[in-house]
């Protein structure tokens, strides 16, 4: 009730289209002006597998920020967290097409010119035709690259660019207005730029080292600004992790998946090793510690020892999700997908369901199964 409340305060237009929660249609309101919506939930209820459908006006407007919606969509908690970020993004955008229209100054195009040949143009990655857009690259001091994203309006330097980055974290710009450019500001954002690549490379290194030594299920292409990591532990089996980017030296936030009498074991290891987790070696090694086990190496394995295609629709990947349900049953442990598990068993007649829980058979050795349709983190 609370979660309903504070979405009808961001968004009073969104309304739900079921009694589950898993259909929202209407509008988001930006600049006085509504844009339809239509926001369809997964079974599992995690944002990051949800699909938007909008009008081509809206689809058109947000067009150049589908990868940062996309980033949103993996990081924010809840729906009501992502409403707010839409709402931020799309003001932004509506900001910036106004701009592509406003004329602007000769002196805006003197300065910024002389800007990027202060900043440098070896740093400069991308410039529209309009000199609206330009992109900045950077590498950090382990040699990775990344982009930073300026969408500058007619009144640079007097007030700052829109700065779009790949991060963990919200990137904050301190900016000091300035008139007839008496300073560089692009060298000010891009030194911020840097400082900020600094304080997040303990974090990229921890999720460097587990996307480069284990094999992770989800997400199958991470950004940098993905925090949480699908990592196989074996057959059917693995962990989901959610890193804290401030301190990725801590110990992240797991929850298992898998057959019970697989995943229990892990469970107990976890919570009576807990205190032995060492802030000094790397994120890595201590979930090895902890576990008292060794992650299948992408050295030794191939990734189709361990992923096995869902035994109802006989796939892998089913909308950008692996299988994450298992019989427990240990002569049969087929893995599936919670979507194709959950309408399977919501088909069947002896199948029984209790608020949020059904009860059902496995269809492949009749054992009595039991599926939640929202995970939560154990």
């Amino acid at each position: 009730m609370a979660a309903s409340a504070a979405l009808l305060r961001q968004c009073p237009l969104l309304l739900p289209q079921d009694r589950e929660g898993m259909a929202y249609e209407g509008f988001v309101t930006a600049q006085g002006r509504d844009f339809h919506i239509r926001i369809l939930l997964p079974m599992d209820f995690q944002l990051k597998n949800a699909r938007i459908e909008c009008s081509w006006h809206l689809k058109k407007i947000l067009h150049g920020y589908r990868h940062i919606l996309k980033q949103r969509l993996h990081s924010c908690p809840d729906l009501v967290s992502f409403m707010v970020e839409l709402k931020s993004v799309l003001e932004i955008a509506l900001k910036n097409t106004q701009d592509l229209h406003v004329p602007r100054p000769p002196e805006y195009y003197s300065c910024l010119v002389r800007d990027l040949e202060i900043l440098g143009w070896n740093k400069v990655s991308y410039v529209d035709t309009g000199l609206a857009t330009v992109k900045l690259k950077a590498e950090d001091s382990c040699g990775r690259q990344h982009l930073i994203t300026l969408k500058l309006n007619a009144k640079y330097p007097t007030e700052p660019p829109d700065c779009l980055v790949d991060f963990p974290v919200q990137f904050a710009v301190s900016w000091m207005p300035q008139v007839n450019c008496p300073q560089n500001s692009l060298i000010d954002i891009y030194n911020q730029f840097l400082a900020a690549l600094e304080s997040l490379k303990q974090f990229w290194d921890a999720m460097d080292e587990i996307d480069g030594k284990t094999w992770v299920l989800e997400p199958e292409n991470p950004t940098r600004g993905a925090t949480t990591r699908r990592i196989a532990i074996g057959n059917n089996v693995s962990v989901n992790i959610e890193v804290d980017p401030r301190h990725p030296n801590m110990l992240p936030e797991c929850y298992f998946l898998g057959a019970d009498h697989v995943v229990n074991p892990l469970r107990i290891k976890l919570n009576n090793n807990m205190h032995l987790w060492d802030p000094e070696i790397s994120l890595l090694q201590n979930l090895k510690e902890l576990l008292e086990i060794d992650f299948p190496s992408r050295a030794v394995i191939e990734k189709s020892d361990f992923a096995k295609d869902c035994g109802i629709c006989y796939a892998y990947r089913l909308n950008g999700t692996t299988p994450d349900q298992v019989c427990d049953d240990p002569r049969c442990g087929q893995p599936f997908h919670q979507t194709c598990l959950y309408e399977w068993l919501q088909g069947l007649p002896s199948s029984r369901q209790s608020f949020n829980v059904i009860f059902g058979e496995c269809p492949y050795c009749n054992k009595p199964l039991t599926l939640k349709s929202s995970m939560k983190k154990l």
